[in-house]
């Protein structure tokens, strides 16, 4: 597979955290997640992110993985779990708690393994803090009531949807602080 890179570089040249704010809606087959960034502690993940809603990456991706009370997955492009964008990235451990509605990098057991896929929380998990990359939230009580019905999809064996649930577009909003 190819990388994206070259694409999200480019997507993402005229970003400025300290002029814009961010959030990509997530329009979803269960309704839409307004996620709201986290740029002071992990500038790259935003910024990556941001870069693939932009290039419609996202589009059309489903969440492959689903576990009750823990949290959805999505962002691989196969919906197997086993792909990403075509390269890595190095891990920004920060202190923000793995809560309800919080949005981080998936990866391996390598830290700096993130790429496309990200999961969010449907509960507390302070385990993960410091061992995942934190780097947004649910932006809303809408946003997270969407969340928690993609938590409560009837999964396989292997955690995965047995209804498949997509985000059908990701759309970048851009606001001047």
């Amino acid at each position: 597979m190819s990388s994206f890179k070259s694409k999200v570089d480019d997507a993402t040249k005229d970003m400025d955290f300290s002029k814009f704010d961010y959030q990509v809606e997530l329009e979803t087959t269960k309704g839409t997640i307004r996620v709201d960034f986290l740029p002071d502690v992990a500038p790259g993940h935003v910024k990556n992110f941001v870069g693939l809603a932009k290039i419609g990456f996202y589009d059309g991706v489903s969440f492959h993985r689903v576990i009750k009370g823990f949290m959805i997955q999505g962002g691989c492009p196969q919906g197997t779990g086993t792909g990403d964008a075509g390269y890595k990235l190095k891990a920004e451990f920060n202190k923000t708690p793995h809560v309800a509605g919080v949005l981080s990098a998936a990866r391996s057991n390598d830290p700096n393994s993130a790429g496309s896929q990200f999961f969010i929380c449907l509960g507390t998990h302070a385990y993960l803090d410091n061992q995942y990359t934190a780097f947004g939230k649910a932006a809303d009580d809408d946003s997270m009531n969407v969340v928690k019905a993609i938590g409560e999809s009837k999964t396989d064996r292997g955690d995965k949807p047995v209804e498949k649930v997509t985000i059908t577009k990701a759309t970048v909003k851009q606001t001047p602080k």
